[in-house]
């Protein structure tokens, strides 16, 4: 579990091609602290499983589904990446609840500059643009972020606000137009889709049903 607040920049140091997988060098001081193997880092915002390390840089095997789910597929040896360690019982949770498992990959479309921060744009696809609301959370590359823009249609998009703290410190103050973003929606949404279970329509006819009942009484009761 991780909390969507990037501790580090690092590089991609080796990238090495296996078929259907890779094994992926990361070099990260910082991160590389207090971890040994087995431990779980995030790199721009994938969860990945630390299998072999030297100090200051970490090796881990990514697969197919990875590959598949996620951009990871596209870096190269000398790429920046965003890091961030497993949380603890005693992290501050200064972004929101973010598993490291990414739901797909998004492209940005557009940047849009202003005195104190940047207004980025980012296409996403219809099956994920189902799980995204007005201010609700989102992990972009890793970073826990505010939806503050949302259009819906045949090519949805959503934009996200960054303060210069973000642009500083993480891959999304130089990526542009075309480069790709790795996608974690809010789990929460996720979780009420699945309880709900294609039973959505069902579920408001009986709100509204209960509502109009409550309406109801409340009419007859000043009526006496």
């Amino acid at each position: 579990m991780f909390t969507g607040i990037v501790e580090e920049l690092g590089s991609v140091v080796a990238l090495e091609q296996g078929g259907d997988a890779i094994r992926l060098t990361v070099c990260g001081p910082k991160v590389m602290g207090d971890v040994g193997p087995g431990d779980s880092i995030a790199v721009n915002g994938c969860c990945l499983t630390v299998a072999e390390m030297d100090g200051v840089a970490f090796t881990a095997d990514v697969m197919a589904e990875s590959l598949d789910k996620t951009a990871l597929g596209s870096l190269v040896p000398g790429s920046q990446v965003n890091l961030e360690r497993a949380a603890t019982p005693q992290t501050r949770l200064g972004g929101h609840l973010v598993h490291g498992h990414v739901d797909g990959v998004g492209r940005i479309a557009d940047r849009q500059r202003s005195e104190h921060w940047e207004v980025v744009t980012i296409s996403v696809s219809a099956e994920l643009a189902l799980y995204l609301v007005m201010k609700g959370s989102i992990a972009v590359d890793g970073v826990s972020l505010t939806v503050s823009a949302l259009t819906d249609g045949a090519h949805p998009t959503f934009g996200v606000s960054l303060i210069p703290t973000t642009l500083q410190l993480t891959t999304l103050g130089f990526k542009g137009p075309g480069d790709l973003v790795n996608l974690e929606v809010d789990v929460i949404a996720k979780y009420v889709e699945r309880m709900l279970g294609g039973q959505t329509s069902t579920v408001v006819e009986r709100l509204l049903a209960a509502n109009i009942r409550a309406t109801e009484r409340e009419t007859e009761g000043g009526a006496r």
